[in-house]
């Protein structure tokens, strides 16, 4: 939807009204048939249709392009009042600033910032609201340390809430402990299970030493053996050779 034209000061030209709501033209779009339309409402047009609503000639979204240079800084040019003059605005401003405008003017109708508070409030009169608004939050003047509303101050108790507080602080200490001892327990059931693992391979190694041992030692008592033999063998061939 474009800009009412009620708003605007002085004649405006037929050439920067919408087509389809003729309304002062709003980010407007232009097809190859040189007709001009706002973007939402061309957009809204071919949803259903595919041609022109002004001479009915085929158009495609692809072939909507910006406004003519010339015709974009006559829109810009317009004047026009404050969408707030109802609610006593009389700023005059061109097209060009009319955004920049309405989103700082004090006129404007703004939510109360306060959380539960659904008054909307002139932007200029939003400080004296939230003097005396009920969602209005402050700090227990009893030294508590809680945040308050307004509407709970008769109902503010502050052992009570420090009480809570504390119960809160307790069971979440707790499940700390608790989250902390899981975590302890779970590394130490990792490191019992490396160990036994370390355990299993030492003592799988220890096996193996003492089998190359005693392969050793048999292969010893072997050597020894027929080095005896041998010993034996050369004695008997030196008595042969002495009778000999």
């Amino acid at each position: 939807m474009g800009y009412d034209i009620e708003r605007f000061v002085g004649y405006v030209n037929e050439g920067l009204l919408c087509s389809i709501c003729r309304d002062v033209l709003e980010d407007p779009l232009q097809a190859p048939c040189e007709h001009a339309f706002c973007t939402a409402c061309i957009h809204g047009w071919l949803v259903h249709h595919s041609n022109c609503p002004e001479d009915r000639q085929v158009i495609d979204v692809s072939l909507l392009r910006p406004l003519y240079r010339y015709m974009k800084n006559d829109l810009n040019r317009l004047q026009l009042h404050c969408r707030n003059r109802e609610y006593g605005c009389e700023m005059v401003c061109s097209l060009e600033s009319i955004d920049r405008h309405e989103r700082e003017c004090e006129y404007s109708q703004i939510p109360c910032s306060n959380a539960g508070c659904s008054v909307q409030i002139e932007r200029r009169n939003l400080d004296g609201h939230l003097a005396v608004c009920e969602y209005r939050s402050r700090e227990c003047p009893n030294g508590c340390g809680f945040t308050i509303l307004s509407a709970e101050d008769t109902q503010h108790n502050c052992v009570a809430e420090l009480r809570t507080e504390l119960e809160l602080l307790r069971s979440e200490m707790i499940c700390r402990v608790e989250e902390a001892k899981h975590e302890m327990e779970s590394r130490l059931d990792s490191q019992r299970r490396h160990m036994v693992q370390k355990e299993s391979i030492l003592q799988n190694e220890i096996e193996e030493l003492k089998s190359q041992m005693s392969r050793m030692m048999s292969d010893v008592r072997s050597l020894m053996a027929a080095e005896r033999q041998h010993r034996q063998e050369l004695e008997q061939a030196e008595l042969e050779k002495r009778e000999l």
